[in-house]
This record gives C-alpha cells, sequence and structure tokens, in this order.
C-alpha cells in the first residue's frame, strides 16, 4: 500500500466488472471484496453473508413496508440498494470514511434516486452517537478498515448506543469475520447479549467450526427474532448456513467474556487466501 503525496497512506479502492452478470460490479478496498452489486437487479446479494441480512430484512416488517434503517460502512451500498429495491419509501443514512470510496460509488455505481439514502463520510462510531434515539428499525454494521473491524465497533458501549439508536422491536446486524479457535466471534456474541435481550448467530457449518475464515452475522433486538424463519431461509440459500440461538449459542460461546472498550481489540486479520473466489 503507497502513500499518497508523502501524507497519510490511503486505502486502494477499485472496482472490478463481474463477467457473470451484465451491469454488476466488485468493489474491491486494498484488496479485499467489500461489496458486490447488480446495477440492473438491486435485490440479488451474491455475498453468502449479506444474503443472511437479507434474510432479516425480509422478516423485519411486513412484505413492502418502508423501514428506516442506518448502515455503519456504506461500501458500495448493497443492503441499502436492497431495501429500496424490496421495501419502497424506506429512510436509509449511511456513512463510511473512505471519501474516495464514497466518492467512486457516487460517480460509477449511481443509485435509484427516487430513494431516500443519504451518504456521509465520517468515523462510524461518532456518526452514530449524534443520531436520534429509537429512529432506526435496523442498524447494519459493517464496517470494516482493509478486512479488519476496527476496535471501537467491537465493544459493549458502542453497541449499547446501537441499542439507544434502535426503536423498539428493531435489530442491530453486525458482519463479524473470524476463523480457527473463534474467539473474537464468541466474544462478539457475548458482547452483544450484554446489551440485548435476544442474540441470534448465522454462518456456514465450516466457519461455525473453524475450518475456514469467514463471515458470522450476528444479530440482536429488545424482542423476540424470527428464529424458526431465519433457519428455513438458511437452509434453502444456495450457501447453506446454520442458526444459532438460546442455548445452543449459549454452549457456543462459554467461556468468553464481553468486549470493553478498555480491552477492545481489531478483528482477527484473515488468512492471504480467505476471499479466493
Amino acid at each position: 500500500m503507497a502513500a499518497w503525496g508523502g501524507g497519510p497512506v490511503r486505502p486502494e479502492v477499485e472496482l472490478l466488472r463481474d463477467a457473470d452478470r451484465p451491469d454488476s460490479w466488485l468493489l474491491l478496498v486494498d484488496g479485499t471484496p467489500q461489496s458486490h452489486v447488480d446495477l440492473s437487479d438491486p435485490a440479488y446479494l451474491d455475498f453468502e453473508y449479506v444474503r443472511r441480512i437479507g434474510h432479516v430484512i425480509d422478516l423485519l416488517a411486513p412484505p413492502g413496508a418502508p423501514v428506516r434503517a442506518l448502515h455503519l460502512g456504506a461500501g458500495a451500498l448493497t443492503l441499502a440498494r436492497y431495501v429500496a429495491a424490496t421495501r419502497p419509501g424506506s429512510r436509509q443514512r449511511a456513512v463510511d470514511n473512505n471519501e474516495r470510496l464514497v466518492a467512486l460509488v457516487r460517480r460509477e455505481l449511481p443509485w435509484d434516486r427516487r430513494a431516500d439514502l443519504r451518504v456521509g463520510v465520517g468515523d462510524a462510531r461518532a456518526w452514530l452517537a449524534q443520531r436520534h434515539s429509537a429512529s432506526a428499525d435496523l442498524v447494519v454494521c459493517d464496517v470494516f478498515a482493509g478486512a479488519r473491524t476496527p476496535a471501537a465497533l467491537t465493544s459493549t458501549e458502542f453497541f449499547a448506543d446501537v441499542a439507544r439508536v434502535l426503536a423498539p422491536g428493531g435489530v442491530c446486524a453486525a458482519n463479524v469475520g473470524d476463523g480457527r479457535r473463534l474467539a473474537h466471534v464468541r466474544a462478539q456474541a457475548v458482547t452483544l447479549a450484554e446489551v440485548f435481550a435476544h442474540v441470534v448467530l448465522i454462518a456456514a457449518p465450516g466457519v461455525l467450526r473453524g475450518r475456514r475464515f469467514g463471515n458470522f452475522v450476528l444479530l440482536g433486538s429488545d424482542a423476540p427474532l424470527p428464529v424458526a424463519e431465519l433457519t428455513a431461509r438458511a437452509h434453502r440459500d444456495p450457501d447453506m448456513a446454520r442458526v444459532l440461538a438460546g442455548e445452543v449459542l449459549a454452549r457456543f460461546t462459554a467461556g468468553a467474556a464481553p468486549v470493553r472498550d478498555a480491552t477492545a481489540k481489531d478483528s482477527p486479520a484473515p488468512p492471504d487466501d480467505a476471499f479466493a473466489r
């Protein structure tokens, strides 16, 4: 990674055309795939973890009903486009700290301007602190610096602010990367459980066993989550996943301690071949 003009090191942002789907693009930051979008079909979700969050969006409210969503980590706005396409009239706000990325997406991957979607540049945690309490039905936490989630977005203090912003019955959906011993995702699950009454974990079986590095989707809410419906969708997905909740999730996280601001660390770096496609 090279410095620009002798100043701070800036992430390398790249767009690659998807050879298999017309009008589809892959966004990479420092060589790590961050987003996939189909401009002609925004309801198409290519990444498996994104489809898991898509299932949550589908079940968040009656079909087609608008929702209020906040996206921490804008990327190419894959999920924001999905919400706009499947739930017209939704009010959405997104933030990313990479000004070059946001400018590139605005220019090369424009979204439907009829959508009530505003995208800003800034620090996700500071931006979240400025949101009104009980102002969102969904908060998507998908912030990565390269391939790692910054420590400040992994703590009980951070998720408490997410909970503050969520309206009653709202859902926090966090993308967590981990592998091997799974210490990070176990700690993240118990961290959410300190803040939310109901927590669910979704991941591919091989990832859950630590056989390969991958993405976990963690859900938190003050209301019961639709575990049965999420499980059915996860089983029908082209990349089948398992859904852990209740006692099963408690056994998975046994011995893990919640993360505090004072002890928080960036998520683990993935192996070099983790994103080979």
